[in-house]
């Protein structure tokens, strides 16, 4: 099928749905299944918005899933209303790339998933906002989110190897912001979380923050260069220690490089 026949289709299934909407708010709809009526034209909603996804029609999708999404809060049913706010947050992610509308959709979808007590899959969601907010320089809300993570899964047995990372990441943005906010930050990190000071991340710090209060920014690189040949730094991390080191190089007419 053509994009031209999976936008009639969608156009179509729309169509179906709001027919079955406006049928459920009718009088009788206590005596004919209206609740049946209203899963249908949900489930409607979310083929149409697939059809519309495949043809690359994306506004017409997420109008679709907005639609599913408003049926099903007001059904109560908070898991799957989250699940499509991140399908809405993937596409402005991903193809419109509009990191606040996605920003946005992550975080509704962590508040539904926090109220069914889903709390690994509203962390995912939180994750992803914390990240974005650092990227668009929201530092302070980047840090109160990894700090919480942090602090929810340093007690988790199976989960508190993640927690260095969280509080590292947290660190970083304390460190973008001001030194000796870093350096309080890292004193109490370690003090909550007493492994942390083990980590090759905590180390790294310590480095990065005798490099920047001397101003040195050779001796940064170098210990940048030693963390990364083990454990490779992404994008995100990248990005974070360019903007601490450019702040060593004052004006920050350096070669924007850390290798």
């Amino acid at each position: 099928m053509d994009n031209a026949g999976k936008e009639r289709e969608a156009v179509q299934l729309m169509a179906e749905a709001e027919k079955r909407v406006k049928a459920s708010h009718s009088f009788l709809r206590g005596l004919f299944g209206g609740n049946t009526r209203i899963e249908e034209a949900c489930e409607m909603y979310t083929r149409a918005a697939n059809m519309f996804k495949m043809a690359k029609n994306w506004s017409e999708a997420i109008n679709c899933l907005n639609a599913a999404i408003d049926i099903y809060t007001d059904m109560g049913r908070f898991t799957i209303a989250a699940k499509h706010h991140i399908t809405i947050a993937e596409i402005y992610e991903t193809e419109l790339v509009d990191i606040e509308k996605a920003v946005a959709h992550y975080g509704q979808s962590a508040d539904y998933y926090k109220g069914e007590e889903s709390n690994s899959s509203a962390n995912k969601c939180l994750l992803k906002v914390a990240a974005y907010a650092a990227q668009l320089e929201q530092y302070q809300k980047a840090i109160e989110i990894f700090e919480q993570i942090g602090a929810n899964t340093m007690d988790n047995p199976l989960l508190k190897y993640s927690a260095k990372d969280y509080f590292f990441k947290a660190a970083l943005c304390h460190f973008i912001v001001d030194e000796l906010n870093a350096k309080l930050a890292l004193e109490k990190y370690e003090e909550m979380f007493p492994a942390f000071t083990d980590s090759r991340e905590c180390k790294l710090l310590k480095k990065l923050l005798e490099a920047h209060e001397e101003q040195n920014s050779e001796a940064y690189t170098e210990a940048v260069k030693e963390f990364d040949s083990i454990s490779r730094l992404d994008q995100w991390l990248t990005t974070m220690l360019l903007r601490i080191k450019k702040s060593i190089q004052g004006d920050g007419e350096g070669d924007g490089d850390l290798k």
